[in-house]
């Protein structure tokens, strides 16, 4: 049973994320669009009389997030996410970055260094601002060793705390 709720007909893209949930797909796939602009829920299929799950509950979402498709499969307890897999955010600003943060350690996500943190499922996200990786790649090696040693005592990164720590303030 599907319930097609966008253009899940469209192309495919070559290469797409896909999501092992116990059996929270549609709830984080709900979650996740709900977060980020240009998302939406495109498909839901449901378990039929087949299983192996209970006839009707989801099997798998097909959602976009950012205009970038991922599927989301309630495939049982078997397997957790962890820090090997991330989905990296280029944000633009302080306040998209702080915004983002936010909504993702909400309800039972964990903040981590460096710009990592885990959201109330488990998935591992970094949210990088543009500013930090121009000034990382600076040419001079000072202001890009000042800049990635204020990096690495931050958690949620602070765009302005880089440019001090870039110019030496």
């Amino acid at each position: 049973m599907r319930e097609v709720k966008g253009d899940a007909m469209a192309p495919r893209q070559k290469i797409t994320t896909f999501l092992w949930f116990d059996k929270e797909a549609e709830e984080a796939a709900r979650f996740y669009t709900s977060i980020f602009e240009n998302s939406k829920i495109l498909d839901v299929s449901r378990y039929g009389e087949a299983g192996p799950g209970p006839k009707g509950t989801v099997l798998v979402v097909e959602f976009e997030l950012a205009g970038q498709r991922f599927l989301a499969l309630n495939g049982g307890p078997h397997f957790k996410f962890t820090e090997a897999i991330s989905l990296l955010v280029d944000c633009e600003t302080q306040e998209e970055l702080d915004a983002l943060w936010e909504k993702l350690t909400s309800n039972g996500g964990n903040d981590a260094p460096c710009g990592w943190l885990k959201d109330r499922f488990g998935l591992s996200w970094q949210l990088v601002p543009s500013a930090a990786v121009r000034l990382l790649h600076d040419p001079d090696p000072e202001r890009a060793a000042r800049t990635m040693r204020a990096l690495m005592q931050m958690k949620k990164i602070d765009i302005a705390a880089l440019k001090r720590a870039h110019a030496g303030t």
